[in-house]
C-alpha cells in the first residue's frame, strides 16, 4: 500500500504557500498564490480550493492519496468548528468556515490552527526544535507572535490565546500597543517596533551615528538597517539593538522560567540579524533565569524560514 501524502496550507495577508509533503514531513512539492483579499475575502477559500485541486491534477494524483490538508490561518481559531473569525488583514469581518468549505471542495479532510501555532509546530518538527517535547517559539515580524508547546501538544489556553508572547509587558511605561496596553514586547521587538525604538532614541541622542543622519534626514528605516549599522559598531544603533535584545531576552526568560522549555527558538525577519542578535538576546536571558533554567534551556534561532508554515500546517494531520 502507497503511504498517503500530507498538504500544508500557510494563509497569509499578502501569500498562500502550499506544500505536499511525505508523512515524515518532506516537502515533495511547494508553490504560492496571491491572496486576493477583495470582495471581502470571498474569493480566497475558493482560490485555495481551485489551486490545490488543480495541482493535484498536474501531479497526476488523486484526493484519495492524501491523509489530510492542515491550514495555518490568523485569525480566532474554533478548531473543533472549523471556523476562523477576526482575520482582519484577510478582510474577513465575518465568520468563515474553511473547514467545511474545503472539504467540500476538495474531497479531502481538512485541520485548522493559528498561522503563529502551525510555524511553531514546524520547527518544532524539521527545524530547531529537534522534535522536542517542550519548545518555545516566538516570532518577530511586522508584529511578535509565539507559539507553545509543551508535553509534544500546542498549549492553547481557555480562549485560546495561549502564546501571545507580543503581548507580554517588558516596560509598563512605554510605548502604547495596538491592543490598549503599555510596553508590549511587539512595540519594542517587533520591525516596526525595533523602528519606533530608534526614532524615539535619535531624538534624545546628539553623539556620531550613521543612523541619526539617517533619521534626521527624514530617511525611511528598516529593522534590518539598525542592526546592520550596529554590527559595523554605529552607536545609536547599538543603544537601540541592546534595548531590544535586552527586552527580548527578558520576556523570554520569564516565559523559559515558567515553562521550562528545551529549547526557545527565535523566528521571523527580524531574526535575520543572526547570531549577533541571539548572543545578546542569550545574555539577557542568562541575567533573568535561575539556575535549572539555564543548564536546561537553550535558546536558538529558527532554521526553516518561510517553509515552516506548510510544515507545521502538515504536522496537524495525524497519520494512522
Amino acid at each position: 500500500m502507497t503511504e498517503k501524502k500530507l498538504i500544508g496550507v500557510d494563509l497569509g495577508g499578502t501569500t498562500i504557500k502550499f506544500a505536499i509533503l511525505t508523512a515524515a514531513g518532506e516537502i515533495q512539492q511547494k508553490w504560492s498564490i496571491e491572496t486576493n483579499i477583495l470582495s471581502d475575502g470571498q474569493l480566497i477559500i475558493p482560490d485555495i480550493i481551485e489551486s490545490i485541486n488543480h495541482h493535484i491534477k498536474m501531479y497526476s494524483m488523486e484526493a484519495d492519496q492524501f491523509s489530510g490538508i492542515g491550514l495555518g490561518s490568523p485569525g480566532t481559531i474554533n478548531a473543533k468548528e472549523g471556523t476562523i473569525k477576526g482575520a482582519f488583514n484577510l478582510n474577513w469581518k465575518n465568520e468563515v468556515y474553511p473547514v467545511r468549505d474545503i472539504e467540500a471542495g476538495t474531497g479531502i479532510p481538512v485541520v485548522i490552527e493559528n498561522d503563529a501555532n502551525v510555524a511553531a509546530l514546524g520547527e518544532r518538527w524539521q527545524g530547531a526544535g529537534n522534535n522536542a517535547d517542550d519548545v518555545v517559539f516566538v516570532t518577530l515580524g511586522t508584529g511578535v507572535g509565539g507559539g507553545i508547546i509543551a508535553g509534544g501538544q500546542l498549549i492553547h489556553g481557555a480562549n485560546g490565546a495561549a502564546g501571545e508572547i507580543g503581548h507580554v509587558t517588558v516596560d509598563p511605561h512605554g510605548f502604547m500597543c495596538t491592543c490598549g496596553k503599555r510596553g508590549c514586547l511587539e512595540t519594542i521587538a517587533s520591525a516596526t517596533g525595533i523602528v519606533h525604538v530608534a526614532r524615539d532614541r535619535a531624538s534624545e541622542y546628539a553623539g556620531d551615528s550613521e543612523l541619526k543622519i539617517m533619521l534626521d534626514d527624514g530617511q525611511d528605516i528598516s529593522a534590518k538597517d539598525v542592526f546592520d549599522l550596529a554590527k559595523k559598531g554605529d552607536d545609536l544603533a547599538l543603544i537601540v539593538a541592546d534595548y531590544v535584545c535586552d527586552s527580548l531576552g527578558f520576556a523570554l526568560a520569564n516565559i523559559a522560567n515558567s515553562l521550562n522549555p528545551k529549547y526557545v527558538i527565535i523566528g521571523g525577519g527580524v531574526s535575520a540579524a543572526g547570531d549577533f542578535l541571539l548572543k545578546k538576546v542569550e545574555k539577557a536571558m542568562r541575567a533573568n533565569e535561575f539556575a535549572t533554567i539555564k543548564d536546561s534551556t537553550k535558546a536558538k534561532l529558527a532554521s526553516l524560514g518561510n517553509g515552516a508554515g506548510v510544515i507545521g500546517a502538515a504536522s496537524l494531520i495525524k497519520v494512522d
